[in-house]
């Protein structure tokens, strides 16, 4: 395996990781702040989860494009077009 492609390996199974904590975070974070205000709670996991996964896209998107989805992520290296060129990009 060359190093490239285990750069990219890792960029994603770390992204995912990251994506999973800050989900859950969130959630925790939202409902012990809110006080029993569920559309506090919603809101503060929306925002809060919004952020991290701009984050995220931005930070790892160059190297490994971003997926932060395994069944993706296997898709594309099957299909040979696992290339950071296909990075999403913001507006």
């Amino acid at each position: 395996m060359n190093s490239r492609l285990a750069q990219r390996i890792v960029s994603e199974g770390l992204g995912s990781a990251l994506l999973l904590a800050a989900v859950i975070g969130s959630g925790i974070m939202g409902d012990r702040l809110a006080g029993g205000n569920i559309a506090i709670t919603l809101l503060a996991n929306t925002i809060a989860t919004g952020a991290t996964l701009v984050t995220l896209i931005l930070a790892f998107g160059p190297i490994s494009g971003a997926h932060f989805n395994p069944a993706v992520t296997l898709r594309v290296m099957v299909g040979d077009s696992f290339s950071a060129s296909a990075s999403p990009r913001l507006v």
